[in-house]
């Protein structure tokens, strides 16, 4: 069974380049979570994109790659709370090895939810 467009994570979806990078985190604004932080920036493409940072204080690299493929996770879930494109960077704080896929999914949305609302204006 093939997934619809809408719940894929496509290759095009993703902050990849570092000057993209480089421009969220001097022109984009700043959610802080607990255990998270998300930078955002709106963005010309009409449709949004994700980038990981996942520092080693997270933990090595099978910790670091399990914490980025629950953020993919949880983004590909939730993208579409975005109204605005914009491209999101995601930094795991320390702890976040500890995490189940539920806080994940509900930290993102509600980091989303309020990078949503700053974009919109209100």
């Amino acid at each position: 069974m093939a997934l619809s467009g809408a719940c894929r994570f496509r290759p095009e979806e993703r902050v990849r380049r570092q000057r993209d990078f480089d421009r969220v985190y001097a022109e984009g604004g700043t959610v802080r979570l607990p255990g998270l932080i998300l930078r955002v920036r709106a963005n010309e493409l009409g449709w949004s994109r994700l980038g990981l940072s996942v520092g080693r204080r997270v933990g090595n690299a099978v910790a670091r790659n399990r914490v980025k493929r629950l953020l993919r996770e949880a983004w590909r879930l939730n993208k579409s709370r975005l109204r605005t494109p914009c491209d999101v960077v995601a930094i795991p704080r320390d702890g976040a090895i500890r995490w189940r896929f539920a806080d994940v999914e509900r930290l993102l949305r509600r980091g989303l939810d309020e990078a949503g609302r700053a974009l919109d204006g209100g």
